[in-house]
């Protein structure tokens, strides 16, 4: 029997059907949308940063970005002063595989705004094809309405724990943590200092598990020495279970609470 199967297992191997080859894929390469990304979000540092002091090195900088016979300034006449603080990627609308318009969401000379770049890709090359063009910045949404259905008995009853909680993070202290919140969080480590819980929001639901929102006021370190660090408000969502008649934080992250005058 051991003779007939080695015997068996290689005829086996002759005669069976190759496999098919697996059809080569038909995708074809699109748009590199990443390092067109990067290299408008480099070009726009450039682009908005410009002063007649310095305009001969900013069109050597930009010279690295545009195509060759492009306008060496892009439009600028070489007056005026623009700074530019922000700015990032909003969307990337390719036209085709060498052509996409990278729109970025900026801010420059106190002003929110978006700028549309051209950027051309060959082969792994990149350039910026032509003048970019400033457009509006996205519209304001307008908030929805308070929650009108609180828990206020509930609100009352937190405001103990969740005060000795924000303490307990605020400080990092993981003895006081483990006594609030089950798993025990982590604390901030003395990044801000508790002042005071403004204000619990706690929707009407389970009556031993929660979602709330908790606006802390921290008091922020001064920076330099001989300055004050004034006092910053903030609004949490935490997740709450009772547990023998006592209130522990599982969970904690920001909110979307619609932010209180």
């Amino acid at each position: 029997m051991v003779l007939v199967n080695g015997v068996r297992a290689p005829f086996e191997r002759f005669t069976a059907k190759p496999s098919t080859p697996s059809a080569p894929s038909s995708e074809k390469p699109g748009f590199p949308q990443e390092e067109a990304s990067s290299y408008a979000l480099s070009f726009a540092d450039v682009y908005l940063n410009y002063d007649p002091a310095t305009a001969v090195d900013r069109q050597k900088q930009l010279a690295q970005f545009i195509a060759p016979g492009v306008d060496p300034q892009l439009g600028w006449n070489n007056t005026g002063r623009s700074v530019l603080r922000s700015a990032h990627v909003s969307s990337v609308e390719a036209q085709d595989v060498n052509r996409a318009i990278v729109t970025l969401l900026v801010q420059a000379n106190g002003k929110i705004f978006q700028l549309a770049v051209p950027v051309y890709a060959k082969d792994g090359a990149l350039a910026i094809s032509g003048r970019p063009a400033t457009l509006p910045a996205p519209p304001r949404a307008a908030l929805p309405a308070a929650n009108q259905d609180r828990d206020s008995a509930l609100e009352d009853e937190l405001q103990e724990p969740l005060t000795g909680f924000f303490k307990a993070y605020a400080s990092g202290d993981t003895a006081s943590l483990q006594r609030y919140s089950d798993p025990p969080v982590t604390g901030l480590g003395n990044v801000f200092t508790f002042s005071a819980l403004k204000e619990i929001d706690a929707p009407r639901g389970d009556a031993n598990a929660r979602t709330v929102n908790a606006t802390v006021i921290w008091q922020v370190a001064p920076g330099q020495p001989k300055t004050t660090g004034g006092s910053l408000e903030q609004t949490y969502q935490l997740t709450m279970v009772k547990k023998d008649g006592n209130w522990y934080v599982t969970d904690i992250r920001g909110s979307t609470l619609p932010a209180a005058s």
